[in-house]
């Protein structure tokens, strides 16, 4: 039998770097600069019952560390445009996972999009924002649609 390596848990209020709320991660040095470190961060993103952490392998020994968040800990990075005529758009997140976009899941919170995943948030990042506004526009009453498949859906505010 295989002994289990240990795991020690550093709870959020210990951990060393946050995300802050454009998707970026920074310590007490400022943001993040090697994208291998960036992107590492990004994938190991998980979550359990007492919120999201990074598993880290520290020799032989595990870390789990819950980090700290400005807004949320999930970001739409890229959009892909599969087929927009129908409706198909997929969203690679900041973890790596792809997810298609649900117009009716989507709503505007302080000027920028969001959309629920399950009961998980998920902010668009600009560079991601940017490339959604291409289906992005006004109804007759001023409120922000999306049109996508043939159909126009308002995006509500919260």
């Amino acid at each position: 039998m295989t002994e289990q390596p240990e795991t020690v848990v550093i709870p959020k209020q210990e951990a060393v770097f946050w995300l802050d709320r454009e998707g970026l991660w920074r310590n007490a040095g400022g943001r993040f600069q090697k994208k291998k470190i960036i992107d590492y961060f990004h994938r190991s993103i998980d979550r359990d019952e007492h919120g999201y952490f990074l598993m880290h392998d520290k020799g032989g020994r595990w870390e789990k560390i819950y980090f700290p968040y400005e807004d949320t800990a999930l970001f739409v990075f890229d959009v892909h445009a599969d087929d927009p005529a129908r409706g198909d758009i997929r969203l690679t997140l900041n973890t790596g996972r792809q997810v298609p976009l649900d117009p009716d899941r989507l709503y505007i919170h302080q000027d920028r999009p969001y959309m629920m995943l399950a009961d998980e948030r998920v902010k668009f990042a600009e560079r991601a924002m940017i490339k959604i506004s291409k289906w992005l526009g006004e109804d007759a009453r001023g409120r922000l649609c999306i049109d996508l498949g043939g159909r126009r859906r308002v995006i509500p505010e919260k």
